[in-house]
């Protein structure tokens, strides 16, 4: 005689008895391998990754065809991002990329590039945008490109090299920032 029930007799319950050693041993395992934590209060802020922006703006003036400028941000900034990337088709060209977290814990990403603004703009925002405004700061005008639920991208051209800005931060840190690098003297080859 059979010691276990015939098959049409297995429900809902077998099944679940039978995936609890199951799920047992994959939180075993999980936990072994530290790859799982429990949070009861929700993700808490990990350390910001530091970036020496120095080096890599001074590595990137060097290596690109066009003047780069260190726009010295305020204390309390963390460079914390750098990046470099060829902007491909009619009008494209290089770019040095640097992010930094403001003191409000906000992203703001400064791109520097010897390619034309729409290219640019599009590489950035990755597709079509429309000027939506334009801010005067300082000697200069940069074109704000907005809307709703998108980031800002600011916009200007100094010297045929042009300067983005964009990111999650307020419009005054964007200010600063774009003063900063306005009033930056291009680093030395």
């Amino acid at each position: 005689m059979a010691s276990d029930k015939p098959r049409i007799l297995h429900d809902n319950k077998d099944m679940v008895w039978s995936l609890v050693p199951l799920v047992l041993f994959c939180i075993i395992i999980a936990g072994i391998a530290s790859q799982c934590t429990f949070s009861p209060g929700g993700p808490t802020q990990g350390p910001i990754p530091s970036v020496d922006i120095d080096s890599a703006l001074k590595y990137d003036s060097r290596e690109l065809g066009f003047p780069i400028r260190n726009p010295g941000v305020p204390d309390g900034w963390t460079p914390n991002s750098g990046s470099r990337a060829i902007i491909a088709g009619t009008g494209g060209g290089d770019s040095s990329t640097v992010g930094f977290i403001t003191t409000a814990g906000r992203y703001l990403q400064l791109t520097q590039s010897n390619a034309e603004e729409m290219p640019l703009v599009a590489h950035v925002a990755g597709g079509q945008r429309f000027a939506t405004d334009v801010q005067q700061i300082g000697s200069h005008s940069w074109n704000v490109y907005g809307g709703d639920g998108v980031e800002p991208i600011w916009v200007t051209d100094i010297d045929g090299v042009r300067l983005l800005l964009t990111g999650a931060a307020s419009e005054a840190d964007f200010t600063t920032l774009a003063t900063n690098v306005g009033e930056a003297e291009p680093l030395t080859r």
